[in-house]
């Protein structure tokens, strides 16, 4: 599995003659726009046929051109004043902009006139083909996708298809877009997915951890400047017996005093590799002056924004499964299709929630107000905390009011975890930058049950129950049965 994620292919949109990549192999070229695609030297071919790109030169179609003088910026929005006192959009980088955070922040971004380039390996869409999920929503490609939000909007999204962990692709791209700020979401997501097997343990710790450090060697080499704003999770700090605090903790021992970095304690293999990474920029920015903020985000849910709910072929993804779906979109799609809301053991776990309108909001907040030089910033990103028995039971409120009858049952815990604790986390930084939160409403769980019933023809029963086991994880890899 490991080897199967390694190839990657450099594609890089250009707007009439202007080219911004040398690839070491021309291909044909008959779309809108030309493309350049490198295809690394990498042992991963698997990844190559199932994106139909086995040879050395294939064609990618897309419609995405870069930002050039034509594009309509309004002052104080996305922009920085330049030397003549002109407005400059603010160049930003989203890496893993094809994902379920990454589309809806690029959009967001995108409308409020910053200049976006998304970098993306796709392999998220290779993860369902894998182990037979889907989304519930239908998504477009990539190229559809940014295609329908310049027909939109007239505004243009530069994509670079490639895995940042090929520093190669990643200083090309880096060299060729020179990004004020980094938005960096491209990574395996999934605590279940990483306690599948051995195989996808290793590459979430590989793809997560060293697609992050090339991250920051890039801005190191290429750009000391640039801004990450790092997509870090609550997980890393556990369920502690103490209040959690955004990043770090005072604390007087024997007599002396020190403020330090709040405690891990990871729950999987892919939170493990979150609390590296923060390790690892900590360290950069000590080290290099780097600048970055790392966000802590939540549990995410929702689906729509202002910007995807525009077309249908803007959709995000809605995950649903017990693999990638997250606690409260899952419960929605249960309740629609009529199956009981599975919660985990005892349904005491808390957690920190946001919608995905806020996910999007922080992260432009961000990226507006930059660290400085050497600051390594920790927010914790979430607006409201529920334990899982408090999100079933609004969800079963909810779905009584449209006519539906929710049962809940609790089902073995699959996860290693504390199922009854204390969990106060503080939430205020954020909020101090301007955030206007989107709380869970009786309209809004109407709103995204009212969704979830549209389509729930496309629902696969079979991929609702937990199937990953925390305790059961082997070396042998794990494979789906049709």
């Amino acid at each position: 599995m490991a080897h199967l994620l390694s190839v990657s292919c450099f594609s890089n949109i250009s707007s009439g003659s202007r080219s911004y990549s040398k690839p070491l192999n021309q291909c044909s070229i008959s779309s809108h726009a030309s493309v350049s695609l490198r295809i690394s030297s990498s042992p991963l071919k698997n990844l190559a046929l199932w994106a139909n790109r086995s040879q050395r030169c294939g064609t990618i179609y897309a419609a995405a051109v870069s930002v050039g003088q034509e594009a309509r910026v309004q002052p104080g929005s996305g922009s920085d004043q330049a030397s003549d006192g002109a407005s400059v959009p603010k160049k930003v980088m989203v890496i893993g902009g094809d994902g379920y955070c990454g589309w809806a922040t690029s959009l967001h971004l995108s409308n409020k006139n910053y200049e976006v380039a998304i970098v993306d390996n796709l392999v998220r869409r290779l993860f369902d083909h894998q182990l037979g999920l889907d989304s519930l929503t239908p998504i477009s490609s990539i190229h559809n996708r940014i295609r329908r939000w310049k027909s939109l909007t007239g505004k243009d999204i530069q994509l670079y298809v490639g895995d940042i962990c090929d520093f190669e692709f990643l200083s090309e791209a880096f060299k060729s877009f020179e990004p004020d700020a980094i938005v960096h979401f491209g990574e395996q997501r999934s605590a279940p997915y990483s306690m599948i097997d051995r195989s996808r343990a290793v590459y979430t710790q590989h793809n997560n951890v060293i697609g992050t450090l090339n991250v920051l060697f890039a801005i190191k080499e290429f750009g000391e400047d640039c801004h990450l704003v790092k997509l870090g999770t609550m997980g890393e700090y556990g369920t502690p017996n103490i209040d959690i605090e955004e990043g770090y903790i005072t604390i007087t021992h024997n007599g002396r005093t020190d403020t330090l970095p709040y405690p891990k304690q990871a729950s999987s293999f892919y939170h493990l590799s979150k609390v590296h990474d923060s390790h690892n920029i900590a360290f950069t920015c000590k080290a290099w002056g780097i600048r970055a903020t790392d966000l802590n985000q939540g549990v995410v849910y929702g689906v729509r924004t202002d910007e995807t709910a525009m077309h249908e072929e803007l959709y995000n993804r809605f995950d649903y499964d017990g693999v990638f779906g997250t606690a409260l979109n899952r419960f929605c799609v249960q309740a629609a299709v009529g199956h009981p809301l599975t919660v985990y053991g005892k349904g005491g776990q808390t957690r920190g929630y946001l919608d995905i309108r806020d996910t999007v909001q922080c992260v432009e907040l961000a990226i507006a107000n930059p660290a400085q030089r050497g600051e390594f910033r920790v927010f914790n990103q979430f607006t409201e905390q529920f334990s899982v028995n408090e999100l079933a039971a609004l969800v079963t409120k909810a779905g009584e009011k449209l006519g539906l009858e929710v049962q809940t049952i609790s089902v073995p815990n699959p996860r290693v975890e504390a199922e009854e604790h204390y969990y106060n986390a503080k939430h205020t930084k954020l909020v101090e930058l301007g955030l206007k939160p989107h709380l869970l409403s009786d309209s809004l769980l109407d709103s995204l049950l009212n969704f979830t019933i549209q389509y729930k023809d496309r629902v696969d029963s079979k991929q609702i129950m937990p199937s990953v086991s925390w305790r059961k994880i082997g070396a042998k890899p794990k494979t789906v049965a049709a």
